[in-house]
């Protein structure tokens, strides 16, 4: 039976009694509370000589409550402001209730009481939280379904050091603030709640009230879903997904990346393909992870590189302003559709990297920006904390719960997703503090200098603890200048990474085949100056989504000289690039020569890829990629500088570059065409006497190639040529690359 709640009487010691602590109270009342868990809740009561438990309960729009605890059904005394009470004589806590809120329009809301539970993070992670040292933080900050003390529910916490109040809302309480206020854990500035009742797939955000007493809706930084954009709450997710790439994960910490064939086709996945027929929509993590590998294989690369799959509001921004930095877009899927992805591609023999940006977040209200009413995540000063480029924030690397976020960020995409390699953005940006910035618009670090000693240090930590704790990831700084040892190891002096994207080689390539060929013979050197620095790093030679965007035009249309030299000087471009030191990278597009420029808001043009031209153009890349596959001499000694050397790096006249690849005792010849004028009887050096076999001719029929005819087969003869003591003739197509080795 249920009794109607007593009214709380000035002369009725209990309603005294039963109010507890007034300063708690008062702070629950005023919508001020750090710990509501301290009034409300089940707690031991003394009165008199009887031993008992009092359970507060708060809903500020009930006019009643009861507790239901066992079989029974009690009143609760209502002490004001929407809080309500009840002693239970010789009862002790943990207390197992339920809690019956009753309304003006005769309603009432039956639930499990939050407050009754203990905090869902331990002392320990509390510890490594408040060291910044918690690389798992992704396994106790967000939202996490769990059974607590026998009850269904899911916990939350979130870092927001500088609120007053902080709660959990969404559909389940009608975005109300006032309903579940999570407690403050002390100086580590995390605040938690354990809801009952909540499960997979509910939305929710946070409401905080700064020091000001202003109210803000923020979504939860450690997300592992979010809603599709353009709208922005969290999902609570929990991964099912069982993985089948043991194997490969295996075999990838037995490896050395660094001496493997590294080629890697970059894509974005919204603008790779979409289906025109259903209103032009975007394929799914699971629809492209088949279309994409297949396509992959075909053309032989060992890799993908996916432009950031984090979750971000502004399409447009291609991904590099993240919004939700533990959260797959849910554009293309679910969390476990992405592990499927990333799943299939491995099993397939591909390797995925993903695009990482720690360098600075947007201005989206809901997201990071002064989260807690506080610049909490970025700097507040301006000439600190804002990037002038693009209008967003950067991250404040002097904070350790800040780095501790990125850190952990980094490890979340490696561990949850398996994923290879994180190519981080924007270095460039982190480790200047004047980057793009005028004189007067910056602040120098504590030595004067215009080095980001935080940023310094955060990228030597994260990398140094990828290695540690993901055997055979790697990562890839995007860095554009000559800042020195990105490649190295952190206790070399080094940043850490593995690899380093040649944007000097970028900018002197395509500089010197934008040229028309006649006055090539006059900038030889651009090609030939990256071998005069390609031993400080280790470098990726990258023909990235950046050069084909912002009025910078395709890849094909930077070619001098018709449909066909165009063509011709695409192919030998990429013979450059697959036969020179360092691993590879090509953006989609590139392997049917797109002539628009890349645009996020469409497929690439996939109806002019069964042009013959353009086919024959798949055709040489798949080549490309099989020959580069099998021939060792092309990157097992891309680290050091025995694995190169130059036959001829000084025929102007004929503008032709021949060039030496090493494994050992094994080698490839490289001979470069760059005019149209085919060179008959050209002679160049080599090593060994005896037969040499053509591996690949870039101008062969079958890629779209001319009717010259090359040398399939050449004798060495004994004529020291180059420094060498053999020599052999060719015959060297028009814009042409050819790649021979010695016969077997």
């Amino acid at each position: 039976m249920n009794f109607p709640p007593a009214s709380p009487s000035a002369s009725d010691p209990s309603a005294a009694t039963l109010t507890g602590d007034p300063v708690l109270m008062k702070g629950l009342r005023d919508d001020m509370s750090h710990s509501p868990h301290a009034v409300l809740g089940a707690h031991p009561m003394q009165v008199g000589e009887q031993s008992g438990v009092v359970v507060r309960s708060f809903h500020p729009d009930a006019v009643g409550c009861s507790l239901l605890f066992g079989s029974e059904t009690r009143p609760m005394l209502a002490l004001g402001a929407g809080v309500f009470a009840v002693y239970i004589p010789a009862a002790k806590v943990p207390l197992a209730y339920r809690l019956r809120f009753a309304f003006a329009n005769g309603s009432t809301w039956e639930r499990e009481d939050p407050y009754r539970f203990l905090p869902s993070l331990g002392d320990l992670d509390l510890h490594l939280i408040g060291e910044g040292t918690h690389r798992k933080l992704w396994n106790v900050l967000g939202s996490h379904v769990r059974n607590q003390d026998g009850v269904a529910g899911t916990a939350f916490a979130v870092w927001a050091p500088n609120a007053q109040r902080v709660s959990v809302v969404g559909e389940f309480n009608n975005w109300d603030g006032r309903l579940l206020p999570m407690r403050s854990l002390g100086p580590t500035g995390i605040w938690e709640l354990f809801v009952p009742g909540i499960g997979v797939g509910t939305l929710y955000k946070y409401e905080i009230k700064t020091k000001e007493g202003l109210l803000r809706i923020k979504t939860d930084p450690w997300a592992t879903e979010m809603e599709a954009p353009p709208l922005t709450a969290s999902r609570v997710a929990r991964s099912n997904y069982t993985w089948h790439d043991e194997g490969w994960l295996k075999a990838r910490a037995k490896g050395d990346i660094a001496r493997e064939p590294v080629n890697i086709y970059e894509c974005h996945l919204g603008s790779w393909a979409r289906v025109p027929e259903e209103g032009n929509r975007w394929l799914t993590y699971r629809e492209l992870a088949v279309r994409l590998c297949e396509h992959a294989k075909r053309l032989g690369f060992t890799h993908l590189e996916l432009m950031p799959v984090a979750e971000h509001a502004f399409y447009p921004s291609w991904g590099y302003q993240v919004t939700g930095y533990f959260a797959p877009t849910s554009r293309y899927g679910s969390p476990d559709d992405f592990r499927g992805f990333v799943d299939y591609c491995h099993q397939q023999g591909i390797g995925v990297l993903i695009d990482w940006v720690p360098a600075h977040f947007p201005k989206d209200d809901f997201s990071l920006r002064r989260f807690d009413g506080t610049a909490l995540y970025e700097h507040e000063d301006a000439r600190r904390g804002e990037h002038p480029d693009w209008g967003t924030l950067i991250f404040n690397f002097g904070r350790s719960e800040v780095r501790n976020f990125l850190t952990a960020n980094a490890l979340f995409w490696l561990q949850e997703f398996h994923v290879d390699g994180l190519r981080v953005d924007a270095v460039a940006s982190m480790l200047y503090l004047d980057y793009s910035r005028k004189e007067g618009e910056w602040l120098p670090n504590p030595y004067g200098g215009r080095e980001n000693i935080e940023a310094i240090e955060f990228l030597r930590t994260v990398n140094a603890v990828i290695h540690d704790e993901c055997p055979g990831a790697f990562t890839v700084a995007e860095e554009s200048t000559a800042w020195g040892g990105v490649s190295r190891p952190p206790s070399e002096g080094g940043l850490g990474f593995d690899f380093k994207w040649n944007m000097g080689w970028m900018h002197d390539t395509l500089g010197f085949f934008t040229k028309e060929p006649v006055h090539r013979k006059f900038h030889l050197d651009q090609l030939t100056f990256s071998m005069l620095y390609e031993y400080t790093e280790r470098f990726i030679n990258a023909l990235s989504h950046d050069e084909v965007v912002h009025g910078k035009g395709s890849l094909i249309e930077k070619m001098p000289g018709d449909f066909w030299q165009k063509l011709a000087n695409v192919r030998l471009l990429l013979a450059y690039q697959f036969t020179r030191p360092g691993k590879q990278l090509m953006f989609m597009g590139t392997e049917f020569a797109q002539h628009k420029e890349w645009n996020v808001e469409t497929s690439l043009d996939w109806h002019i890829a069964e042009h013959p031209q353009r086919k024959g153009l798949q055709e040489y890349i798949a080549e490309l990629g099989r020959v580069y596959k099998e021939s060792s001499a092309l990157w097992r000694g891309d680290p050091g500088p025995e694995s190169f050397e130059w036959i001829d790096c000084n025929d102007k006249d004929n503008t032709i570059l021949s060039y030496l690849r090493r494994d050992g005792a094994d080698h490839v010849i490289v001979v470069l065409n760059f005019t149209p004028v085919p060179r008959d009887e050209y002679r160049i050096g080599v090593p060994n006497a005896g037969r040499y076999i053509e591996k690949l001719s870039s101008d062969d029929l079958r890629f779209g190639g001319s009717e010259f005819q090359t040398r399939t087969v050449v004798e060495a003869d004994p004529l020291p040529l180059h420094g060498r003591p053999y020599s052999i003739r060719l015959r060297i197509p028009p814009l042409g690359a050819l790649m021979l080795a010695p016969a077997r």
